[in-house]
């Protein structure tokens, strides 16, 4: 009796160590690798072995706002099996990382307030489960890079990016959450500007932008926000000389609030 108590607390089970390959990716790209298994000191059957990719959102209900973890993809990689004592599996696999998804890296450094994980579920039967939990970075696409480096040419430099649950409004946005990516204005733009976030809503066929400046208020005047929506595709995205037009757009929305840099 006492025994098969600690067989159901998980004492003697099985352990599972997911090994990633190249835990570098692009959205839209693969992760691939093994995932182990080891038995434990007595048989048990595995419901099923599967994946997640995990990160954290922030969550707003009313007044409050919190942090919670959120799996936005999920990969089922074996069915029901035995696994004898002392046993040892090595299951390969592929995963397939959501082109929308967000990024987590650029120029190789990561974003500050960014996680990223990819869960291994390990359910066993009349058990506790098993869980092993690797991190990964998603850099960013081609034509997320160019936009990027058209901001830090003109001299925004990056502050923080989270991940707020919710769809941005007017845009077809698969996932449950969209990323911000903040950016302290550059020194022309100081004047008018408090912030800029960037939105990235990825597709397999173009690349929606989403930009937000936070304008500072005058003396008899409140701060307002601009938007800006566009879609792009790929090809023309690495092609187009982002400084001049994201310029070009930050001087028109400022003028169209009677605001001059």
């Amino acid at each position: 009796m006492f025994k098969r108590l600690l067989q159901s607390m998980g004492v003697g089970g099985p352990s599972v160590d997911t090994v990633i390959n190249n835990p570098n990716v692009r959205p839209g790209e693969q992760l691939d690798g093994q995932i182990n298994i080891m038995g434990g000191d007595h048989q048990v059957d595995i419901e099923y072995v599967a994946l997640g990719l995990l990160t954290r959102v922030e969550v707003e209900s009313g007044d409050s706002e919190w942090s919670a973890d959120q799996e936005f993809a999920r990969l089922a990689v074996t069915g029901r099996f035995s696994l004898a004592p002392q046993q040892q599996m090595s299951v390969p696999f592929q995963f397939t990382v959501p082109v929308e998804a967000p990024i987590t890296h650029v120029y190789g450094q990561p974003l500050h307030g960014m996680t990223m994980g990819l869960r291994t579920e390990l359910e066993v039967a009349r058990a506790i489960d098993k869980s092993d939990l690797d991190p990964f970075a998603i850099h960013p696409m081609p034509a997320q890079e160019k936009i990027l480096e058209g901001l830090s040419r003109l001299g925004f430099r990056f502050r923080r990016a989270d991940l707020e649950q919710g769809h941005v409004r007017g845009v077809h946005q698969m996932l449950p959450f969209y990323q911000e990516i903040e950016f302290t204005p550059a020194p022309q733009y100081a004047g008018a500007i408090k912030e800029l976030e960037l939105t990235f809503i990825a597709t397999p066929q173009n690349l929606q932008v989403v930009l937000e400046i936070d304008k500072r208020g005058g003396m008899f005047t409140e701060g307002q926000d601009a938007f800006g929506n566009f879609t792009v595709d790929y090809a023309s995205a690495e092609q187009t000389d982002w400084a001049r037009e994201l310029d070009a757009w930050l001087q028109r929305s400022a003028q169209r609030r009677g605001l001059f840099f």
